[in-house]
């Protein structure tokens, strides 16, 4: 029988807390120090044990991992597929230049096992899935040729967003921006 005195939800919300203030410092720790910083020094940055990080996180990799999935989490609560595709893509690409950053510099050192190696194709299928109806609405209002695929258009994104560095002020990311997406559409609208 449950005690009534006892809270229900409160753990749960506090462990959720928790797990994503795991996340956030990991992002932050990885991005500051690299890939192979210590977890102490991440569970310390969370405010939590080392026996919480891993109560949630079985290894490097899986936080890693957790990282990228709240990074669609917040792509596809964003996402317009009535928006124009250019537009999308800008704000996409300045949105998600820390994140792509920090993509980039994981991966670099990213050394995933047999379980998160297959975690990390799902994200993989899953971000593809996320920017498909972009990549379909685009394709019906002829900004995109017929057999562009949502692939080609993370890779377009990467790709962009790559040219972005973090000195960069909001003029100078918006005149990159601009024209690496005007070289890029070109080559992915319909002939």
């Amino acid at each position: 029988m449950t005690d009534p005195a006892k809270p229900t939800r409160a753990p749960r919300r506090d462990a959720q807390a928790r797990r994503e203030a795991l996340i956030v410092a990991a992002a932050a720790s990885f991005a500051c120090d690299g890939y192979g910083v210590a977890l102490e020094t991440i569970a310390d940055r969370a405010g939590v044990g080392r026996g919480t990080l891993y109560r949630n996180f079985r290894d490097r990799g899986a936080l890693a991992l957790a990282i990228f999935s709240r990074e669609i989490d917040r792509l596809e609560a964003v996402l317009d597929p009535a928006a124009p595709i250019a537009e999308t893509i800008a704000t996409m690409v300045r949105d998600g230049a820390a994140a792509s950053a920090l993509f980039t510099r994981i991966a670099v050192e990213l050394h995933l096992d047999d379980p998160n190696f297959s975690a990390f194709q799902l994200l993989g299928e899953r971000l593809e899935r996320v920017v498909a109806p972009l990549v379909a609405g685009a394709k019906a209002r002829g900004e995109l040729d017929a057999a562009v695929t949502p692939d080609q258009l993370v890779l377009a994104m990467r790709m962009a967003g790559g040219l972005l560095l973090p000195f960069m002020d909001e003029a100078q990311v918006a005149a990159r921006v601009e024209a690496a997406l005007r070289m890029l559409l070109d080559g992915l609208r319909p002939r």
